[in-house]
């Protein structure tokens, strides 16, 4: 059994992480919160054993084999190094800094002692997106022109707070869902971005230099153009993502999201069929992934690679906002 710590009270472990990890025969052993009352609060709600408001006493814990990081983004370099060091695996939320420099030295962190470090970008987990990277490795589009991402939703009142008011904490839509798209399309596409140009937005919800919409390409190595397009303000649109090709087109609809549902048909001069998919939680597969992978089976779903691909990827296209140019993306990989 995988014991785990949480360094975060979050909504999403709250939501959706707790419950993978459990599904997966793992165990929540304890939970790390900077309030005591808020870290109180949620072992109760959730069934651990006990809080803690100390970084050190969580990660020397001989009770916790992996901790799952969701604090904000400019906490995240400084716990992951405790984390490794004290020889616990690390499964962090992405961004995973605000800075390059940051996330290459977790990265280096994680290769000094031996641990599995990895990313939860869980939409590489959606079956949809699963389906759509095989039947484009199989060949079934020919070969791939273009991508459409649409990620514009309205986040919900309980998530709002450092996410529109702190650009220190990495706060705006494109660290919050731009990298997902990015890190979606490396995934589908089998290939990595070469430069981005985008166009941000302030639709009234974020402070003063904080954009709540975004659209823009991404350019990959094959000359493959990606358009995405991702807000906080949108109420009612559906999410999508399709990948259009010289011998057919992928249209997935109401994927971009921590559910599991979602279509994808596949359209080319036959006509229209669906692509048969499953319905595992996008979660538990993650975790499930994640546990193989300390075993010494296999990767995690997302490695600290592609979490580093996906922040230089956002931080291209942040500068691209405010300098009107296109910016190449370099990982420094």
């Amino acid at each position: 059994m995988t014991r785990w710590g949480l360094i975060g009270a979050s909504t999403i472990a709250r939501e959706w992480v707790i419950g993978a990890i459990r599904a997966n025969s793992g165990e929540v052993a304890a939970v790390m919160s900077s309030d005591a009352a808020r870290g109180a609060a949620y072992t109760a709600e959730n069934g651990i054993a006990r809080s803690t408001t100390s970084l050190d006493e969580i990660v020397s814990d001989p009770d916790i084999d992996a901790v799952y990081i969701s604090t904000t983004n400019e906490l995240h370099r400084e716990q992951a190094v405790a984390a490794a060091r004290a020889g616990k695996h690390v499964l962090c939320e992405k961004p995973l800094a605000t800075r390059l420099e940051d996330a290459i030295a977790m990265r280096d962190e994680a290769a000094k002692t031996g641990v599995v470090m990895a990313t939860n970008h869980h939409l590489r987990n959606a079956a949809t997106h699963r389906a759509m990277r095989a039947a484009i490795a199989e060949g079934r589009i020919g070969r791939p022109l273009a991508a459409r991402v649409f990620h514009a939703v309205y986040l919900p009142e309980h998530l709002q707070g450092w996410r529109l008011q702190r650009a220190d904490a990495g706060g705006g839509v494109i660290l919050d869902i731009t990298v997902h798209d990015l890190d979606t399309l490396r995934f589908v596409l089998g290939e990595d971005p070469e430069e981005v140009i985008a166009f941000a937005q302030s639709g009234g919800m974020s402070a003063e230099g904080i954009e709540d919409g975004v659209m823009g390409t991404f350019r990959f190595r094959s000359g493959l153009i990606a358009q995405f397009h991702d807000a906080f303000t949108i109420r009612y649109a559906r999410t999508g993502f399709e990948v259009h090709g010289t011998e057919g087109s992928l249209i997935a609809s109401d994927c971009m999201t921590q559910r599991a549902v979602g279509d994808v048909v596949l359209r080319n001069e036959e006509g229209q069929a669906p692509i048969e998919i499953d319905r595992v939680g996008l979660y538990e597969r993650g975790v499930a992934r994640f546990h193989a992978a300390i075993a010494g089976k296999g990767e995690p779903a997302a490695t600290l690679e592609d979490g580093i691909w996906s922040l230089a990827s956002g931080l291209a296209a942040l500068q691209s906002t405010r300098t009107g140019r296109a910016v190449r993306i370099d990982p420094k990989l």
